[in-house]
């Protein structure tokens, strides 16, 4: 399961067979849009259809900002990153993300990934306020965007894989709105830096109940602008 936010032999992985829509949350400056960035390289790669795409929507400021990083040996300019549709929502704008997934099934093809680059920063907490009369308006905003969202995967489902994954930044052990992700979302990747530099990419699995088991993590660094996978441990057990 880590494997797929690296270059590694070993990334290869079947679409039909993971959680349609994940969420990958750690820390500002934890290389988590490198990590998406390969993921889109991954899931661009290991399909057989040309034709498919990956939907990287992300904030165009904050890209040109803190641009993602490459595993060693990918070369920028080859074919594989033509897969990859770059769409670019404005800054605090939630309604963005809305009608792209409520016009979703309306596409003649669907792609087999969407990556959704710093999620929770798109909902700004006093428009949200604003918008919903409402003290936890960026809560209920958040709430009915991943309804859409996850209705829409589901959709496209039915027809073949298609991916949704959504990075958020959480300063504590764990995201913000941790308690309303696990409503929708199974499968959590959390990172967490450690005293050497590098940071540490955990596997959850969240059952109903809310325990996380099956957990395995990866080490990682950014050095010399790439991405760079240090190693992959197996934990076993239940949280």
């Amino acid at each position: 399961m880590l494997e797929r936010f690296f270059c590694t032999k070993q990334a290869d992985f079947h679409p039909q067979e993971a959680d349609p829509i994940t969420l990958l949350s750690g820390p500002p400056s934890s290389g988590k849009t490198s990590l998406l960035f390969q993921f889109a390289v991954n899931s661009a790669s290991q399909c057989s259809n040309v034709n498919s795409k990956v939907v990287f929507i992300c904030s165009r400021r904050r890209l040109e900002t803190k641009p993602p990083y490459l595993a060693q040996g990918i070369d920028p300019g080859c074919d594989i990153f033509k897969r990859i549709k770059m769409k670019y929502i404005n800054d605090d704008d939630d309604e963005g993300i809305k009608k792209y997934f409520a016009a979703f099934h309306l596409k003649d093809t669907f792609p087999i990934a969407v990556v959704v680059d710093d999620f929770g920063d798109f909902f700004h907490e006093r428009s949200c306020q604003e918008r919903y009369g409402n003290p936890r308006g960026r809560d209920l905003a958040m709430v009915r965007t991943l309804a859409l969202c996850h209705n829409a995967i589901i959709f496209a489902n039915k027809t073949g894989p298609c991916r949704l994954l959504l990075s958020d930044t959480h300063n504590g052990d764990s995201p913000r709105s941790l308690f309303i992700y696990k409503r929708w979302i199974r499968t959590i990747f959390t990172v967490k830096g450690d005293d050497s530099g590098s940071f540490c990419l955990k596997y959850n699995k969240y059952s109903e109940s809310g325990s996380s088991k099956g957990t395995k993590t990866a080490k990682y660094s950014i050095a010399f602008q790439y991405l760079l996978l240090e190693g992959i441990t197996e934990v076993d057990g239940e949280q």
